[in-house]
């Protein structure tokens, strides 16, 4: 009898999709199976079969799936807020080409695409120019057609950007008076160096953007808002970064009895801890005790939403929060107004250098004489200071002298008599020289100043604690880590030959760029591009 052999030397056939393999050591023969292909009923183009019997190219070319989609469409932006308005009454402030934006101008198109059955599978923003008041979208759309084949196409939709002013800017232009909310922040201290910093803190988080104006007062400022809920943003803002306590009131400006509408005038009183960096406390007897005998004489050197209180004798801190703090409710001893500058005689180190809460330590006793005493007396003052790790002999320090210094505290007078005070409290390392003109610069609110109650000297006062708060940042990273610091254009290279080399300066990779649109860098621009266009 014939059999069937096959050649193992040949190679096996491969396999098509759909067909079934053939068992094994049956030794049969299984035909390869292709799929099947109809032509177009209108150009005839070879194609797999669908319940339309058209290919791709004729299906679009006589089913328009965009049809009644609109192609324009409006949308209202205030240019002082930087809102857009969601119908009917709601304002939500967006970036350009921000995935905010994107949402608000979707939502334009929910409801014709709703009605016309067609689904949005993607979207993105088409480049339009800043000036042209216009907004493009290209929209992938997808849409069921002749007996279950699903179309996608896109579609070009231009938005026109009409400018008009929310309720809130309105008023405000019209009368700058007419605020719904004040914030009044106040601290009772003798510097503004808190505020200072508290502005660059508001000014990198753009928490007073939506502030009407901002104007000083006597202690503090007042921030006028439009409306409540901005005015209470700012307030839960200050609570995350400074201890401070909040009252708020409300006045009935006016009412309508038939449809119960009352228009009120709120104020939150924000009072900060009169506690600033710094400044030397003397703990009571109770307050240390309860603190596990921390002190009695302690240097604040943070203030966040709580208090850091170090002991510079043995280096320990304790974090004070604010409503631990209202229990004691001590005052500042000495202020940074009344740091005594000195000269650094001589120093031996107690301790190796440590490090606690980000921040380095490092026990030492310093030989110390105070600048003012120079040619006039041999005093010296033998301290104990935790910045042994910064002082060298011929260095500056500020310190609170002790030893001469009138005070007014009765914790400090109870201290004095319970035990050994130093004569002198070291507090930071002090440089003689320092730039005028730096490579970098801070941004500042626009305050409005009451010149009529301005005292005599008050702008000379402010210019010099605004430098005390400039060198601060300087030597102190951790300080400058939470704020913007931006590039100097008008400061040159050769400003920097008349700094010393122990000067402390923030590099360049802390520095941002100041980012200034107008019309002399449009015309810049055009005049490099012509001349490239010469050459």
């Amino acid at each position: 009898a014939d059999s069937i052999r096959f050649d193992s030397s040949r190679p096996p056939r491969k396999m098509m999709p759909g067909s079934a393999p053939p068992a094994a050591g049956s030794g049969m023969f299984v035909p390869t199976q292709t799929a099947g292909t109809v032509l177009c009923c209108i150009c005839g183009v070879s194609m797999q079969p669908n319940p339309a019997n058209m290919c791709a190219r004729c299906l679009r070319a006589r089913v328009d799936i965009t049809e009644g989609v609109p192609r324009n469409a409006a949308v209202v932006y205030c240019p002082d807020c930087f809102s857009y308005l969601q119908p009917p009454r709601s304002w939500l402030r967006a970036g350009p080409e921000s995935p905010e934006l994107l949402q608000i101008l979707l939502r334009r198109l929910k409801h014709p695409l709703a009605r016309l059955k067609v689904s949005l599978s993607g979207a993105e923003f088409v480049f339009s120019e800043p000036h042209s008041k216009r907004l493009r979208l290209k929209l992938r759309l997808r849409r069921e057609v002749l007996n279950g084949i699903v179309l996608e196409q896109t579609h070009p939709v231009e938005f026109v950007v009409h400018d008009r002013l929310c309720d809130s800017c309105a008023r405000a232009q019209a009368n700058p008076d007419q605020w719904v909310a004040v914030v009044q922040l106040r601290q009772h201290v003798p510097h503004r160096r808190t505020f200072l910093y508290l502005e660059q803190l508001l000014i990198k988080h753009g928490q007073a953007a939506l502030a009407i104006r901002v104007a000083s007062a006597p202690g503090g400022l007042d921030f006028f808002f439009g409306s409540r809920s901005h005015a209470a943003r700012l307030v839960d803002f200050l609570g995350t970064v400074a201890p401070i306590q909040t009252n708020t009131a409300k006045q009935l400006v006016s009412h309508d009895t038939k449809s119960f509408i009352y228009n009120y005038k709120y104020t939150f009183s924000v009072e900060i801890c009169p506690i600033c960096r710094e400044d030397l406390i003397a703990l009571s007897p109770k307050a240390s005790r309860d603190l596990g005998g921390l002190g009695p004489l302690v240097l604040c050197t943070k203030v966040t939403n709580a208090i850091a209180l170090l002991d510079p004798l043995t280096l320990r801190v304790h974090h004070l929060e604010e409503k631990k703090y209202r229990v004691y409710n001590f005052k500042a001893a000495l202020t940074s107004k009344q740091l005594v500058q000195y000269m650094v005689l001589d120093i031996e180190p107690e301790s190796p250098e440590i490090t606690i809460d980000g921040s380095r330590y490092q026990l030492a006793y310093a030989q110390v004489a105070r600048m003012s005493d120079f040619g006039k007396n041999d005093t010296v003052f033998t301290v104990r200071t935790h910045l042994g790790h910064r002082l060298n002999p011929g260095d500056l320090a500020l310190g609170y002298d002790l030893y001469g210094a009138n005070m007014n505290d009765d914790d400090m007078d109870k201290a004095l008599l319970r035990q050994n005070l130093p004569e002198v409290v070291l507090v930071k390392k002090s440089y003689e020289k320092r730039p005028r003109t730096r490579r970098w610069k801070l941004k500042r609110l626009p305050v409005e100043e009451d010149l009529g109650n301005k005292a005599k000297g008050e702008e000379e006062r402010r210019e010099n604690e605004y430098d005390m708060f400039v060198r601060d940042l300087e030597s102190d990273p951790e300080l400058r880590f939470g704020i913007n610091l931006y590039k100097n254009e008008d400061y040159r290279s050769e400003m920097a030959s008349t700094i010393g080399d122990d000067v402390p300066t923030v590099p360049i990779e802390e520095l941002i760029e100041d980012l200034t649109l107008g019309d002399d860098e449009d015309e810049e621009e055009e005049e490099g591009a012509d001349a490239g266009m010469v050459e």
